[in-house]
């Protein structure tokens, strides 16, 4: 086929007419051959060093072929179309690049210190590898690379190379800072391996970023714009890292992820929707546009992991890769040879709006996901789950992440898909969980990490392999415990405000560590470790001997049966304590039973300077009061209150008899004297006995 440049009949004076209408050129380098007449006239090129093409406005079809020892570079304002494959090499002095199939039994190819460009495509000149077929590429394979060709004649471009070929094809190093565009719906595939190109990539088909033969490397490449399918693949053992952006304009296209055992994927930038910039600079005017359906659905993209190992993010940045929801974009974890994992990895707050399945491209919830998250332990990382995810697989916190389940904002509840037997949360970092409308349950989740309930919406924790041990705390809604769950290994309960309700059913709660806050628990509370007052319980109340109650700025409130042992930590009164202080406010009808270690109905003790009177049928004649009272010389208790107001964990003050005003004790203290000059040294050292917290005062 033949341009309009070229198909008069007076093939001569049209020659003559393109020389006077084509501007002068750019000075060629000293040396360089200017063949453009020999391509304007078709005629096939012989290159004998560094030759040019100036090519004029518009389209120059050619027919003929490059051969031969030297370098072309394309410059102009025009495009030029190659119709048929062209073989040439640069001379032995300018090759220089080592290329080695490495992997024994699992070969893949490296190149080091590559050959300078073959091919310049300058600023301004557009040229074009063939017109719709399967010919029309430059390139010479001298390597028997496996399973693709790897193609010696390196190419610089900083103008446009248009890629229009049916065929299977590799361009080798890739450099400069232009535009490479491949037509969409031609099916042809690009083997893109490596190079410093800086520019922007228009796929419109198929790119092979990857295979298990080679591993791309395009550390300085810009952006995709993405209109087709952009597969990224690995040899074994080998990790690919691509930081560029991606952006799709029309419908249809998406990113497949597929790596070896023992590989990994990384991607640092975004796959946004464009609509702006062209092909040379597509951009996005608003980044909310990802997040809302556009006309014909032109802004759903997709991804699909085929048993890859890939990581979105290297800890340097908080832009998630899939920016969207269910409506804008789809993600699919899929099993090939090895199940998908997928990890997190940014220093900053990011949310996944979408749900991860396992469907095929966009039906993405027509099967659950196969593979397993990882929230990575790196500082900062923050990661919202704004959807309710559809994998069946692990779920990792790394320690010092969060994973929120909700975003707390109307719309955007998360959860997990607990139905698949590969279900589990292994929290070792914080698991906070904020929906508003959508009730959470949760079984399974261990690790040493908190689990915070903050949302609106309850959250059940149920079954016996709820076995995390950091802290638990309520901040807002409801947390319930079903169906054997516990919360006997967290290592702290608190309910952090009034509207905080931790629902525990009929089984109850046993606190084996510390219980602490302001809210609510609906069910009955057995203490064997630390309940501070300030709490409600709707149940019933049962400290054992190895309790301990402490004092709060408000009571505990208790509606059922209270029965009592163990200590009674009294710190907090401080020092200037109320004459009537409730310790125990019992709403039931029964009467309070038991008592607080060396504190029997009646006892007195004193608080700083007060001496108070305590009453398990105090109040309306169930609720545990210290009342001040009259000073006497009567038995009683000192409580310690050198412990800092406000402790809520604080050891126990209660015991060891004390006597009030003057009474008998100095006779006491001056016979001790007395026998203390008559007892020889070593007698008393050898009878001296530490006093502990229990221990007697005189």
């Amino acid at each position: 086929m033949r341009s309009h440049f070229h198909r008069t009949a007076a093939a001569a004076g049209a020659l003559a007419a393109v020389a006077l209408t084509v501007s002068a050129p750019p000075a060629l380098a000293a040396g360089s051959r200017d063949v453009t007449a020999d391509v304007l006239a078709d005629r096939d090129v012989t290159l004998t060093g560094d030759t040019v093409v100036t090519v004029p406005a518009g389209t120059t079809t050619y027919d003929g072929v490059f051969r031969g020892v030297g370098t072309l570079t394309v410059r102009g304002g025009g495009t030029l179309v190659l119709t048929k494959d062209s073989d040439f090499t640069l001379p032995k002095s300018g090759q220089r690049q080592t290329v080695r199939t490495l992997g024994g039994n699992h070969p893949y190819v490296t190149t080091t210190n590559p050959d300078p460009p073959a091919i310049t495509v300058e600023r301004g000149a557009t040229l074009q590898y063939g017109n719709g077929g399967t010919t029309g590429l430059i390139g010479h394979f001298p390597y028997g690379t496996p399973a693709f060709r790897l193609n010696q004649d390196n190419i610089r471009v900083d103008g446009t190379l248009r890629l229009s070929l049916k065929s299977a094809y590799n361009l080798g190093a890739v450099s400069g800072s232009g535009l490479i565009t491949q037509p969409r719906f031609l099916w042809g595939t690009w083997d893109l391996t490596s190079g410093s190109f800086s520019g922007v990539i228009d796929n419109g088909t198929q790119a092979n970023a990857g295979r298990p033969e080679y591993a791309t490397s395009l550390p300085n490449l810009r952006k995709v714009l993405n209109q087709g399918t952009w597969t990224v693949d690995t040899p074994l053992g080998r990790t690919v890292t691509q930081r560029m952006d991606f952006y799709q304009r029309e419908y249809g296209s998406d990113i497949n992820v597929q790596s070896r055992p023992g590989s990994k994927v990384i991607l640092t930038g975004q796959y946004s929707w464009s609509d702006q910039g062209g092909d040379t600079d597509p951009s996005l005017s608003d980044p909310a546009l990802n997040w809302t359906p556009a006309a014909k659905n032109v802004n759903k993209r997709g991804t699909n992991i085929k048993g890859a190992n890939v990581q979105w993010g290297d800890g340097t940045t908080n832009r998630v890769f899939m920016p969207g929801t269910a409506k804008t974009v789809y993600i699919n974890l899929l099993a090939a040879s090895e199940r998908s994992r997928l990890t997190f990895d940014y220093n900053g707050p990011v949310t996944l709006g979408a749900p991860i399945g396992g469907g095929r491209y966009h039906d993405t919830l027509s099967a659950p996901g196969a593979g397993d998250i990882v929230i990575k332990g790196t500082k900062g990382n923050d990661v919202t789950f704004a959807a309710v995810q559809y994998y069946d697989g692990a779920t990792t916190v790394e320690k010092g992440a969060v994973l929120r389940l909700g975003s707390g904002k109307s719309g955007g509840d998360g959860g997990l898909y607990t139905g698949g037997s590969l279900y589990k949360v292994v929290n070792n970092g914080s698991l906070v969980l904020s929906n508003t409308s959508k009730s959470l349950t949760l079984p399974r989740i261990s690790g040493s990490g908190s689990l915070t309930q903050a949302g609106a919406a309850t959250t059940t924790l149920t079954g016996g392999a709820i076995t995390y041990t950091g802290t638990t705390t309520v901040k807002k809604g409801t947390l319930a415990l079903r169906g054997g769950a516990t919360l006997a290994r967290s290592k702290a309960i608190r309910l952090t405000s009034a509207a905080a309700r931790l629902d525990v059913g009929t089984a109850g709660l046993r606190v084996a560590s510390s219980l602490s806050g302001k809210g609510t628990v609906k069910g009955a509370v057995t203490n064997d470790g630390v309940v501070a007052g300030g709490l409600t319980v709707s149940g019933g109340y049962t400290q054992h001997a190895k309790g301990e109650l402490v004092l709060g700025d408000s009571p505990l409130t208790v509606s059922g049966p209270v029965r009592l042992a163990g200590d009674l930590d009294l710190s907090a009164a401080g020092t200037d304590p109320a004459r009537r202080i409730t310790v125990l406010n019992h709403k039931g009808t029964s009467k309070t039973t038991g008592g607080f270690k060396g504190l029997k109905e009646g006892t007195r003790l004193k608080l700083a300077d007060t001496t108070y009177q305590i009453s398990y049928r105090g109040g309306d004649g169930n609720d545990v009061v210290l009342t001040a009272v009259t000073a006497s010389a009567s038995p009683g208790v000192r409580a310690d209150t050198s412990s800092s107001p406000g402790t809520a964990a604080a050891a126990p003050h209660t015991t060891g008899a004390v006597a009030e005003g003057l009474g008998w004790w100095p006779y006491v203290l001056a016979l001790g004297l007395l026998g203390g000059l008559v007892v020889p040294p070593t007698l008393r050292r050898a009878g001296k006995r530490r006093g502990g917290r229990h221990a007697a005062r005189g």
